[in-house]
């Protein structure tokens, strides 16, 4: 899909989800959600960019990219489990059921990588061996593979709180699941995540790791939700490339999701200084890099989706005017 200036025209970014037809909104920091009388949830992905606690920007195509990714892997993935989605109205929509969302994320891994201060790198360079219930040996190095895939659950934070790492025997101790419910949650969450890897290692990629987010519907059974095996939600790597830059100590080839953010922070202190407006080259190579990963990880030219042929927030009203 060749990316011209004409991306960056405001009738091609869906900065705002706002349908004042629509009942029940509420406003995320990427997704539009509307939560209708007959327990469907109308959910719309934005084009905003989220980093640092604000919004940053928007990136034309991102909300379809990573609508249209999760329902690949969805579609993909329903042998396994069932999963929230109803229809597909919109390349940027998913109408799915409203569920009541479990107070665990669920992240699996397979390497030793990460930076945030809850990933097993981070807590596995400060000296600690037994994190989240496993325990891996001395030795590791940044970016290898695991022994074996694990889970790395953590407590859902409140607004303007951090995550908590959890054990399976905290997630039961304190009630946040039953034991049947842990028990189904982690086999499904791995079951998934072999998935993920297999169809992943057919189009040159390493998934390694992601996290999902479940559900329980009204008869109490567990269904996924929100997004799975997005750019957003996991990490990939380049296949062809791992062996030879884990061996130089490199951090391996990968789709460059932080591409905004490092430059923001290349020029600023973004917790204490005014960003500076991101100029429409930076916008549009994020652009293309989302753009790359869905074709990579799903095997799809994204310009078949035709997103671009009206203004996105025209053409979404349009195609929900029968929910209004």
């Amino acid at each position: 899909m060749d990316l011209s200036t004409a991306a960056l025209a405001p009738a091609n970014i869906l900065s705002d989800a706002t349908i004042p037809e629509l009942p029940n909104h509420y406003r995320g920091k990427v997704r539009d959600n509307y939560d209708l009388a007959d327990g469907k949830r109308i959910i719309i992905a934005s084009d905003r960019l989220s980093a640092f606690d604000i919004i940053l920007t928007a990136i034309p195509y991102k909300g379809a990219v990573l609508t249209q990714t999760a329902r690949y892997w969805f579609e993909a993935t329903k042998d396994i489990c069932p999963n929230h989605v109803i229809a597909y109205p919109d390349p940027n929509v998913v109408v799915a059921k409203r569920l009541t969302i479990l107070p665990v994320e669920i992240v699996v891994r397979d390497y030793l990588a990460g930076t945030t201060s809850t990933s097993i790198l981070s807590i596995y360079n400060k000296g600690q061996r037994t994190m989240y219930g496993t325990t891996l040996p001395d030795g590791l190095r940044a970016n290898q593979k695991l022994p074996e895939t694990i889970i790395t659950p953590t407590s859902k934070a409140d607004q303007g709180g951090h995550d908590e790492p959890l054990t399976a025997a905290e997630i039961v101790g304190r009630g946040l699941l039953t034991a049947a419910q842990w028990a189904e949650l982690s086999d499904k969450a791995l079951a998934l995540f072999a998935r993920g890897r297999e169809l992943a290692a057919k189009r040159g990629l390493i998934l390694v790791d992601t996290k999902y987010e479940f559900g329980v519907d009204e008869a109490g059974r567990i269904i996924l939700a929100d997004e799975i095996h997005t750019p957003d939600s996991s990490r990939y790597w380049f296949a062809e490339t791992y062996a030879a830059r884990f061996a130089a100590g490199e951090r391996p080839d990968s789709f460059d999701k932080d591409f905004v953010r490092a430059w923001v922070t290349a020029r600023c202190d973004p917790y204490k200084d005014k960003i500076p407006e991101i100029p429409g080259d930076v916008v549009l190579e994020a652009a293309r890099i989302y753009i790359q990963a869905y074709e990579m990880i799903t095997g799809q030219s994204f310009a078949a989706l035709n997103v671009g042929t009206a203004p996105v927030l025209e053409r979404i009203r349009a195609n929900l005017k029968s929910y209004f």
